[in-house]
């Protein structure tokens, strides 16, 4: 593993102010961002799998080629960010707001979700295959 590649796993940062950080590429697995503030921050290309992210403020995030699998994003603002090429399978994306954002090439129909939110990227981001 490279040097620069942060290490995050199996931490926890509930209620942190971490705005605009910087976690691409970064290893999240199982970390905890309950109620956390990141507004802003790049998650690009980072391995959030089964991490927690209840509550917590999203808005604006770059998600782009995430591995989101089994993450819990329980009533989260997401709303503007962007979750191009993201892995969504088994996601916990119910309650979130998340319709004013970028959903392409994402597999959001693998996440559990709300049925108004799924309407709503039904009509705007249809799955390629259908």
């Amino acid at each position: 593993m490279a040097e620069d590649v942060k290490d995050w796993s199996y931490t926890s940062h509930i209620g942190k102010d971490l705005r605009g950080v910087d976690l691409s590429g970064a290893n999240l697995r199982r970390a905890v961002f309950d109620r956390a503030d990141l507004e802003g921050a790049d998650l690009s290309g980072a391995d959030m799998r089964k991490a927690s992210f209840k509550g917590a403020n999203l808005m604006k995030a770059a998600f782009d080629e995430a591995d989101m699998r089994d993450a819990v994003f329980l009533k989260a603002k997401m709303n503007l960010s962007n979750f191009q090429g993201s892995k969504l399978d088994g996601a916990d994306l119910r309650g979130i707001r998340g319709r004013y954002a970028i959903w392409r090439n994402a597999n959001w129909w693998d996440a559990r979700m709300n049925d108004d939110l799924r309407k709503a990227l039904t009509k705007k981001w249809p799955r390629e295959d259908e």
